[in-house]
């Protein structure tokens, strides 16, 4: 019952960091006054949390999730709160998660690719249109414009075909 509780407070602290992210979002704030709100709204709520989380620690149950979560946290304290002097930095990485989502549903079916070199070219298919997705660029017009200037394009230049460089207005 003692671990549920101190796991509640843990949620709070949690909550009011979110809660600036929301924020600054609502603001639709520049990165630099991202930050400045981090510094000013969650620094405060960082620092009582490291606080906490140490007078905690010795509390929880050996074997315990809390004293796991409370410990990795405590030992990675700086990379936690590091995303509160970068405004570009988010307080998470769920954006990340859910674009690779897709990949780690479809896991188990990439181990029967039916080769090492068919695997290799699977991985390179989903690359191409993760960074397509990521630039906001159709797959199929990108792959037509790169197979129709790939022979005729400088080795020195190659970078221009690929989808994060794509341009609209130079298709053939």
């Amino acid at each position: 019952m003692e671990n549920k509780k101190l796991a509640s407070e843990a949620l709070g602290f949690i909550g009011k960091l979110y809660d600036v992210e929301k924020k600054a979002k609502k603001l639709n704030l520049s990165a630099e006054d991202r930050k400045k709100l981090r510094l000013d709204e969650a620094l405060p709520v960082i620092n009582k949390m490291s606080e906490w989380i140490k007078k905690q620690l010795p509390k929880a149950l050996p074997k315990s999730g809390l004293r796991k979560a409370l410990f990795y946290s405590a030992n990675r304290w700086a990379e936690l709160s590091n995303y509160l002097y970068d405004g570009e930095l988010e307080i998470d990485n769920n954006l990340v998660e859910r674009e690779i989502r897709s990949m780690v549903v479809g896991r188990k079916n990439y181990l029967f690719a039916g080769s090492h070199k068919a695997a290799q070219r699977t991985a390179m298919i989903y690359s191409f249109f993760g960074i397509c997705k990521l630039h906001d660029v159709n797959p199929q017009q990108c792959l037509e414009h790169a197979l129709r200037n790939i022979m005729t394009i400088n080795h020195k230049n190659i970078r221009d075909l690929y989808p994060q460089n794509f341009n609209f207005t130079t298709r053939v």
